[in-house]
């Protein structure tokens, strides 16, 4: 089962426990800037159909996460742990505010990779038929 967003989140909507703001000029702030969720969300909530099982995570969690790992080269608990200890990380997954509490369990990372592996396939395969 999956629920699609209700809207978008923007920097400044981001709340802090403390004073001040994030930067807009903060690699992961502009990264997320450069994604298109909407889109890639659309194309995600079409491998879950029906109302059934437990809900996963939005799309900007699973694969903001895929993408933190990826380019820090951390381990699924690293990631995890780097996202709870850092509000820009937070931020770039989508949380609406920080946080101090894992956003999910390590082991979910393996059903995130499962997942866009899937779609990779899905997308690669639909484009070979495309070109017949």
């Amino acid at each position: 089962m999956f629920h699609k967003l209700e809207k978008q989140l923007y920097l400044e909507e981001f709340i802090l426990p403390f004073e001040g703001k994030l930067r807009a000029d903060n690699r992961w702030v502009k990264l997320a800037k450069i994604i298109p969720w909407d889109t890639i969300e659309d194309r995600y909530a079409k491998h879950f159909k029906g109302n059934r099982g437990q809900v996963a995570k939005p799309v900007r969690v699973a694969l903001g996460a895929l993408i933190i790992q990826e380019k820090c080269r951390y381990s699924d608990r690293e990631t995890v742990e780097q996202i709870t200890e850092n509000p820009y990380l937070q931020y770039f997954i989508g949380l609406r505010e920080y946080q101090d509490k894992p956003p999910f369990d390590p082991s979910l990372m393996v059903h995130f990779r499962k997942r866009f592996d899937a779609e990779k396939t899905l997308h690669w395969q639909s484009r070979r038929h495309d070109h017949r």
